[in-house]
């Protein structure tokens, strides 16, 4: 009884924030006529199941799914590789400036995307990268999420001891043997936890893919979902439908790394 009023704030917090993704499901299988006239927490009164074939078909959304994925898996592999090379440097390897470097390097952390945005389209324009899959991957492997990463897994390897390290250079392991079979074995949590963050933010990106893309073949499911808008015709039926796969991922994702972000709150290296 003591934690009645604990877990009832909990449960209005969880349906306020599950509201959105329910309203978003019921809105998926309702008729374009049903969905202007009925309430959005109201179940469908009759299911449309055509909506996602529709989607599917009309849109060419199997392209914008299969861009996302290739877009999203390439940058989530970039930061959890050049995140961890660079936050074990920062975190054990011993260089002039080390420290002055790093607080210089997070502090752009503070900067806004949209500062660093012209100047980022500038360079890849420059490339020749525009309207490519490269242009959309490296700006978020190297830029916008970079910093973050770093930041996670360098806090997360100085709360490994390190005579766990000293030890495995006396068993005459290199740096490089101990980053990948003693550092990132340790570091599970943390990089399942930085892979879910690179992965959902490339996802649900927006505005770099309507700026970087304008052809079909590179266009991601952000950029899909939208195109469905115009002017005069606003079929919500069809871009809740849309909006509904889209979650799909995300949610698969989550249930396969939940244990690693359970486990990454206590930010402790050892078992």
């Amino acid at each position: 009884m003591k934690k009645l009023p604990l877990y009832l704030v909990l449960v209005i917090g969880a349906l306020i924030s599950v509201a959105p993704y329910l309203m978003t499901l019921n809105g998926a299988f309702k008729s374009k006529q049903e969905i202007l006239t009925s309430e959005p927490w109201m179940p469908p009164v009759d299911p449309v199941f055509s909506n996602f074939s529709e989607v599917w078909s009309r849109y060419d959304f199997a392209t914008f799914v299969a861009n996302s994925v290739i877009v999203a898996v390439a940058v989530t592999i970039g930061q959890l590789v050049f995140s961890t090379l660079a936050a074990y440097a920062f975190a054990r390897l011993d260089f002039p400036g080390r420290e002055q470097l790093f607080w210089a390097y997070i502090a752009t952390l503070m900067v806004p995307q949209i500062v660093t945005l012209v100047p980022t389209f500038i360079i890849v324009r420059e490339l020749g990268l525009v309207d490519t899959h490269i242009g959309l991957i490296l700006p978020f492997v190297f830029g916008f999420l970079m910093p973050y990463g770093v930041f996670l897994v360098r806090q997360y390897f100085k709360t490994i001891p390190e005579s766990i390290e000293h030890a495995a250079r006396i068993d005459g392991a290199g740096t490089f043997t101990i980053l990948w079979r003693v550092m990132v074995p340790m570091a599970k949590p943390i990089l399942g936890t930085l892979a879910i963050i690179s992965f959902v933010n490339t996802w649900n990106n927006l505005l770099w893919p309507l700026i970087i893309t304008h052809s079909e073949s590179t266009r991601v499911i952000t950029r899909g979902i939208a195109q469905m808008q115009s002017q005069f015709n606003q079929e919500y039926h069809l871009i809740l439908a849309a909006s509904t796969m889209a979650l799909l991922p995300l949610v698969a994702v989550f249930l396969v790394f939940q244990r690693h972000i359970v486990r990454s709150i206590a930010l402790s290296g050892m078992k």
